[in-house]
């Protein structure tokens, strides 16, 4: 038997809405309910940090490690090439070549040990004398100027003491011959030390 309620005045039965199951759980914007969003990963932007701050650390080592390299045969080119004296034509300061070598020995010596010094107060103390930003420009260019220096001052002395040895191979040309080697060496740790500075200032933000 059918509800009177259901009829309306002209007798054709009114049409009833079938129910609606509302999923409480998820409702998605059809049904009027706000869309889930998925939480963030905890911990991914910690990782991000660990990750940058493990990089930094390795490029300061590594930066620090060939600046001693650099350190240490700028300061054998040095002292071998100041000892060089046995004599007549065998000494070095009567040669511009060899005269310019020991200038550039010294200049390479003393630009590693104010940039160690700077490091190592730095790691001791935690404390930073210059901005990042200023810092990783005096290492970029201080590097790869003395980077050029050192392999302008070996390049230089070269010619001159292959045409010595050609007639006067003794002490005084061997000793010439292991400084420009030295000096070639520390020019090499100065210029993969450029290479990462260069690298370090890439990567400095300027907002």
């Amino acid at each position: 038997m059918s509800d009177p309620n259901n009829y309306n005045a002209t007798g054709v039965p009114t049409p009833t809405a079938p129910p609606c199951s509302v999923d409480t759980e998820r409702q998605t914007p059809a049904t009027g309910g706000a869309p889930r969003q998925t939480p963030p990963v905890a911990g991914s932007g910690m990782g991000r940090f660990i990750e940058r701050w493990k990089r930094e650390d390795m490029l300061k080592k590594g930066c620090f490690g060939l600046r001693c390299i650099a350190l240490f045969f700028s300061l054998f080119a040095f002292i071998i090439m100041a000892s060089n004296k046995h004599g007549d034509w065998r000494d070095f300061d009567k040669y511009d070549e060899y005269r310019y070598l020991l200038a550039i020995a010294i200049l390479s010596t003393l630009y590693t040990v104010s940039l160690l010094l700077i490091q190592v107060y730095q790691l001791s103390t935690n404390k930073e004398i210059f901005s990042r930003k200023n810092s990783a420009l005096i290492d970029f260019y201080g590097d790869q100027l003395m980077a050029y220096l050192l392999l302008s001052a070996a390049s230089s002395a070269v010619p001159l003491t292959n045409r010595m040895r050609e007639n006067n191979d003794n002490i005084f040309t061997d000793s010439s011959a292991a400084a420009i080697g030295m000096e070639f060496i520390a020019f090499l740790a100065m210029a993969v030390s450029a290479i990462i500075s260069g690298y370090k200032l890439s990567k400095q933000t300027y907002i």
